[in-house]
């Protein structure tokens, strides 16, 4: 027989709690929630499986409030969440992004069970929340009225194995009257061009090979440390990192777009032949009561600067239809710059109020069916250009990047899809030789559609690359983790901060 002393000791064991982070609104959001899905897991927390639809121990919600019914749709969610932690003893939902910085304390009061508010400033103190609520067993709001930390400087759990977004400033010092942003996520600050550069460099040292620059007005890089050229000498320098193949940015202000940063994308090679310049409205009387601070006539000077300077690029834009006030003679002139522009793709938007902006309480607001009758004019239009300007590259021969989860039909069609240099999405045959996302391939492209080309003949090459190396390394190491459990509660804290040494909205 065996002794009470022989035995081993009881362990406190616990599976490990798990988290799902829904994102909405821009990429700005969408790198913060890479940066709280990173601070979550050093926290312990695992990954909710796909499709968990909040049966995860933690749910966070990344809201935006760009749009009228964000509101609407947040508290929605909320309530459909509220018999699950009913039932579900010790879940946790957290709200932050740009709605939690608005509302506050609001939050807590119509969702009661919510447990952790926190705003844009601070995302970094959400293990910490989450557990100061657990303990106290009462909702945590704390928002922050600055930035506490560069989202570049917490730790990461990157969507992409081959590509990432890399932030260079956060906040906006412009005063567009239909937009919220700037009130909620400050004035512009810009990061360090050093620290910038060593992020870059670690992450392709880790095989990334495409980054995206991100800014609430990207461009405007520079304003902070009293360097007008800033932006265009920073990418100049993404161009001298060995193994960097791809420089993409988001979202730039016409504005700020310089013969400089025209100069610096044309002469450095792996900065991409591609632009997202949001126009917002082609008529000046609507670009005046919107506070953009160029008309027409500059924004189509950009455009045909940037064509003159990378004949191929591939140039796309925002647009807000039914902006208070705007009449048809307004509207028209948008559909001229349009034409003029001949965008490749345009995101549309139907004006939304937004409460707290000046264009929310402006007279002569718009009928909602006239503005639906010019939303899907505009859409008709840019429909028949982007299928224009796609037929022109059939015959072309392409490099893509293969990509992962672009192609919802490539099971089916087997085929796989990749990003051309200018941006494109290409879906090609899969060809015998096996291929990775990271990898890159050179296609023929045989046929455009209006928001996709095909290459349907053979994969002319295939280069196997580090990212695609990255990604099978990422997806071997994904497979092979165990269950597992943790012994005791998950380690909560915030991280230390990196030394101190970032943002983009797509209304801007």
């Amino acid at each position: 027989m065996t002794s009470s002393s022989d035995r081993s000791p009881a362990v406190d064991v616990q599976e490990p709690r798990t988290y799902e982070v829904r994102t909405y609104g821009c990429q700005m959001n969408v790198h913060d929630s890479e940066r709280l899905s990173g601070l979550l897991e050093e926290a312990g927390y695992v990954r909710a499986p796909e499709g968990a639809d909040g049966d995860a121990d933690v749910v966070v919600f990344n809201t935006c409030a760009v749009r009228e019914n964000a509101d609407n749709r947040l508290y929605g969610n909320l309530g459909r969440l509220a018999p699950k932690k009913a039932d579900r003893p010790g879940m946790q939902i957290a709200v932050g992004g740009c709605l939690a910085q608005k509302d506050r304390d609001t939050i807590v009061r119509k969702a009661p069970w919510v447990d952790v508010v926190f705003g844009t400033h601070n995302i970094g103190k959400l293990p910490v929340l989450l557990e100061r609520a657990r303990v106290q067993e009462e909702a945590q709001v704390e928002i922050a009225e600055s930035l506490e930390a560069f989202p570049s400087t917490l730790p990461t759990r990157r969507e992409s194995a081959y590509a990432a977004w890399v932030s260079i400033s956060v906040g906006c010092n412009n005063t567009c009257t239909f937009c919220i942003v700037p009130a909620l996520r400050g004035k512009e600050k810009d990061r360090r061009t050093g620290d910038i550069l060593a992020e870059i460099e670690a992450l392709v040292a880790e095989g990334v090979s495409e980054i995206t620059l991100l800014g609430q007005n990207v461009n405007a890089y520079g304003s902070d440390i009293g360097d007008r050229e800033a932006f265009s000498k920073l990418l100049r320098a993404c161009g001298n990192i060995e193994g960097l193949e791809r420089v993409r940015f988001t979202s730039p202000h016409p504005r700020d777009f310089t013969d400089d940063v025209i100069a610096a994308m044309a002469e450095t090679p792996n900065v991409m032949p591609q632009l997202h310049m949001p126009l917002q409205s082609g008529s000046d009387t609507v670009l005046k009561a919107m506070r953009r601070s160029y008309r027409q006539e500059r924004y189509l000077g950009i455009i045909e600067k940037v064509r003159a300077a990378i004949p191929h690029a591939a140039i796309t834009t925002d647009i807000i239809v039914g902006f208070p006030g705007e009449t048809e003679e307004d509207f028209e002139q948008t559909m001229h710059v349009v034409r003029e522009a001949r965008f490749t793709q345009a995101f549309t938007f139907q004006y939304s109020k937004r409460p707290g902006t000046p264009a929310a309480t402006m007279e002569n607001q718009i009928p909602k069916e006239v503005v639906q009758a010019r939303y899907e004019r505009l859409v008709a239009l840019q429909e028949e250009i982007s299928w224009e300007e796609n037929k022109k590259q059939v015959g072309r021969t392409l490099d893509l990047m293969v990509a992962e989860g672009e192609g919802r039909k490539d099971g089916a069609t087997h085929r796989l899809s990749g990003r051309a240099p200018d941006n494109r999405l290409v879906h090609f045959t899969k060809p015998d030789q096996e291929v990775r996302p990271g990898d890159v391939v050179t296609v023929e492209i045989t046929y455009a559609a209006p928001h996709h080309l095909l290459a349907e003949g053979p994969v002319i090459g295939v280069r196997r690359t580090r990212a695609g190396d990255a990604w099978e390394k990422r997806n071997a190491a994904e497979a092979a983790k165990p269950a597992g459990v943790l012994l005791g509660l998950p380690k909560i804290g915030v991280p230390e901060p990196l030394p101190a040494a970032t943002g983009g909205c797509a209304a801007h």
